[in-house]
C-alpha cells in the first residue's frame, strides 16, 4: 500500500535475535538503508556481514599501531542498525575489539573495526540469494591461519602419537609441554572394549577380517551449514545448523573416548566454512574417513527417517537424492564464499577420477553405519544411497553423508531437538564406525599425518 512501511525481519546470527527496521517507501531514495548486521566469531576466522536493499559502494585500508580495519560505506544511511554494531562484538571474539560506526563526512559512513591482532582481511560483496539482500563481507583471518593438523597433535599424548607413528608438534614454550606430561591419563578403558588388541585365546568364531588396529584412526566430523547458512529450518523454527553441531560434538566426544580413535571438526561453533574447506581440513590431517553429519529438509513435510550416502560419479541413486544433493551444493551461495580467491588444491580434486576405490570403501562403512541407524529411527531409504555431494569429493578419503533425520517432518524435528536422541543418534554413529574398522583396519602410514 503506498505510503505504508514495509517491515523486515532478518536473522542476526549467534545471538540469535532478530531486528526490525521500518523502511518508508518515500525515504531518501539516495541513501542506502542497512538491514542488518551479524557477526560470526570463531578460532579460525570472523565474519562481519552487512545486508542492504541495494549494492554497496565501499572502500576500505587496513592501519597499524594499533591494528585497524577501516571500512567506508559511500552513499549508505546511519540508521539504528549500524549504530548496533558495538553491541555486536562480545568478549571472547579472537580478533574483534570493538566496531564503531559514524559519518565520516556528507554521505559517507565510515567503520572502524579495531582489532586484537593483525589480520588479514578478505572483503567481498554477494548478490542476493535465498532469503538474504545484498551483502558486503568483512572476513578476517589471522596471519598465522589456525591449523587443524597442530590442532589435532596438540590433544595426542606423546605415548599415542608414537603408536600412531607421529612426532608432537615442537614448540618453543616448554612450560607447557611439562604441563601437558604431566597431566593424568585418562583411566585405561576395560580390555574387552578394545579394539587394538587381539583376544588372548583364540577364537573359532572371529571373522579373518578382524585385524588389529596398530595406529590412531583419525576421523573428520563434518557437522553442516553453519554461520549465514542456517540449512533447512524445521516448522518450529530449528535450524538443521544448531543440530548438526551438536550431534557432531557428541560423535567427537565418543570418538575421543575411544583408545585407537581421534576426531577432528570441520567446525567447532557457529560459523560458515566453505565446503572446498571442509574437504582441504580432512585431507590436511590425512583423516581415515570423512563423516558429514545432516538433519535435511525435504518438499514433503511426510518425508522421514534416516539415510547415508556416499558419492556418485553419475546419478543419483533417487529422486530425493538429488534434490537433497542439489541443495546442499548450493551451500556455498547461502553461507557466501569470496569467488575472487582461487582454490587449485580444489581442482586437482575434483578433477581426480581415480575415486574408486574410496567409493567402494565408503559404501562399506556407509552400510555399517546405516545397519546401526535403524536401530533407533526408520530408514528413509533400506539401502545406502548414492548422490553427487561437493563435500563428498575427496578422492583418497572414505566420505559418508548421514541424514540423521528430516527436520522438514513436525514429529522429527522434535526429536532431533532432544538431548537424549541426539546422543543416541550420535552412539548409533559411533558404533557403525567400529563396526567398519573393526572388518576394514587402515592401513599403515609412515605418518598419521604430515606437517607439510
Amino acid at each position: 500500500m503506498p505510503g505504508s512501511p514495509i517491515t523486515r525481519r532478518r536473522f542476526l546470527g549467534s545471538t540469535g535475535a532478530a531486528l526490525l527496521l521500518m523502511i518508508s517507501p518515500t525515504g531518501q531514495a539516495a541513501q542506502t538503508s542497512m538491514l542488518a548486521v551479524r557477526v560470526w566469531p570463531a578460532r579460525d576466522y570472523t565474519r562481519v556481514t552487512l545486508e542492504s536493499r541495494s549494492p554497496v559502494n565501499f572502500t576500505h585500508q587496513t592501519v597499524r599501531n594499533p591494528e585497524r580495519l577501516v571500512v567506508d560505506l559511500e552513499g549508505v544511511e546511519l540508521n539504528d542498525i549500524l549504530q548496533s554494531l558495538p553491541s555486536k562484538i562480545s568478549g571472547q571474539d579472537p580478533y574483534i575489539q570493538l566496531i564503531r560506526a559514524g559519518r565520516n563526512r556528507p554521505g559517507v559512513v565510515r567503520l572502524v573495526i579495531e582489532l586484537k591482532a593483525e589480520v588479514t582481511p578478505q572483503v567481498f560483496t554477494l548478490a542476493p540469494v535465498g532469503e538474504y539482500g545484498h551483502r558486503l563481507v568483512l572476513d578476517l583471518y589471522p596471519v598465522e591461519p589456525v591449523d587443524p593438523l597442530l590442532a589435532l597433535l596438540e590433544k595426542i599424548s606423546p605415548e599415542e602419537a608414537a603408536a600412531g607413528g607421529v612426532s608432537p608438534p615442537q614448540r618453543s614454550d616448554e612450560a607447557p609441554r611439562r604441563a601437558a606430561a604431566e597431566t593424568p591419563r585418562k583411566p585405561e578403558a576395560p580390555r574387552q572394549a578394545r579394539l587394538d588388541e587381539r583376544p588372548t585365546e583364540p577364537n573359532p568364531g572371529r571373522s579373518s577380517d578382524d585385524e588389529r588396529v596398530s595406529r590412531l584412526i583419525t576421523i573428520a566430523i563434518d557437522p553442516g551449514h553453519g554461520g549465514e547458512d542456517p540449512g533447512a529450518v524445521g516448522a518450529a523454527g530449528s535450524f538443521e545448523k544448531h543440530v548438526t553441531l551438536s550431534v557432531g560434538r557428541r560423535l567427537k566426544a565418543k570418538i575421543d573416548a575411544q583408545p585407537n580413535m581421534r576426531a577432528m571438526l570441520t567446525r567447532d561453533a557457529d560459523y560458515f566454512v566453505p565446503l572446498q574447506q571442509r574437504v582441504a581440513k580432512a585431507r590436511r590431517v590425512q583423516a581415515d574417513l570423512f563423516v558429514s553429519i545432516h538433519a535435511d529438509a525435504f518438499i514433503s513435510p511426510t518425508a522421514r527417517g534416516s539415510s547415508v550416502f556416499v558419492l556418485s560419479d553419475k546419478g543419483a541413486s533417487s529422486t530425493a537424492a538429488r534434490w537433497l544433493a542439489q541443495k546442499e551444493n548450493a551451500a556455498d551461495l547461502i553461507g557466501g564464499v569470496n569467488l575472487g580467491v582461487k582454490d587449485d588444491h580444489l581442482a586437482r580434486t575434483l578433477l581426480d577420477l581415480s575415486q574408486t576405490a574410496s567409493i567402494n570403501d565408503s559404501l562399506k562403512v556407509g552400510k555399517a553405519v546405516l545397519g546401526e541407524l535403524g536401530t533407533i529411527n526408520k530408514l528413509h531409504k533400506g539401502q545406502v544411497e548414492q548422490a553427487s555431494f561437493a563435500v563428498l569429493k575427496a578422492p583418497d578419503i572414505p566420505s559418508i553423508l548421514v541424514e540423521t533425520a528430516f527436520i522438514s517432518n513436525p514429529e522429527e524435528e522434535a526429536r532431533l531437538n532432544d538431548e537424549a536422541y541426539q546422543d543416541h543418534m550420535a552412539e548409533a554413529i559411533m558404533r557403525g564406525l567400529k563396526r567398519y574398522f573393526a572388518k576394514n583396519p587402515p592401513m599403515a602410514k609412515s605418518k598419521l599425518a604430515r606437517l607439510d
